[in-house]
């Protein structure tokens, strides 16, 4: 009997709403504190990711350079997310087997805050071609599109991504 196959960013609506597609030719590992790692489709709270995550390149080497995008495509609900995407987080010219602390921050990181329903938070790690080659980054955060971000600056698809799931937090879920 085949086994049925899905692939956690497809049945998430990553690869769909944001990207085509997700070629996965390096491994990205993202940590908020010293132990929460981000697995797809995993809820994590607002608390526990109000400061900037630790993002590992592996499986590369150290002459490639990446970027890192953060959106959240549900804003500002995911019943009708016409403000899609929202910009959280870009880092530039980061390189293979390091963490996104060597690379350069373009939009500073902001931390997750849903108000209506479970929003995705998605990285999105781009391969690029050399060194200093994003050139176009927004002004903005809303509206941002991930597709035209990769095309403006030659990017092609992601080569990992990952994404966690988030709600806004009551009183008796923060105990």
């Amino acid at each position: 009997m085949a086994r049925m196959y899905s692939d956690p960013l497809v049945v998430g609506g990553v690869i769909g709403d944001i990207v085509d597609n997700v070629t996965h030719v390096v491994k990205m590992t993202v940590t908020y504190g010293s132990s929460k790692q981000v697995y797809n489709g995993h809820e994590l709270l607002p608390s526990t990711v109000a400061n900037k995550p630790k993002v590992e390149v592996h499986g590369c080497d150290m002459r490639s350079f990446f970027t890192l995008v953060m959106t959240d495509p549900d804003v500002p609900g995911p019943s009708d997310p016409y403000l899609r995407e929202h910009l959280h987080w870009i880092v530039t010219d980061i390189p293979g087997t390091t963490d996104a602390t060597f690379g350069k921050e373009m939009i500073g990181y902001e931390m997750p805050r849903p108000n209506i329903g479970i929003h995705r938070f998605v990285f999105m790690l781009f391969k690029q071609k050399r060194r200093s080659s994003v050139v176009s980054v927004p002004s903005y955060r809303d509206q941002f599109n991930t597709r035209i971000f990769a095309q403006e600056n030659d990017l092609g698809l992601p080569v990992a991504a990952v994404f966690f799931n988030c709600q806004r937090e009551t009183a008796s879920r923060r105990r």
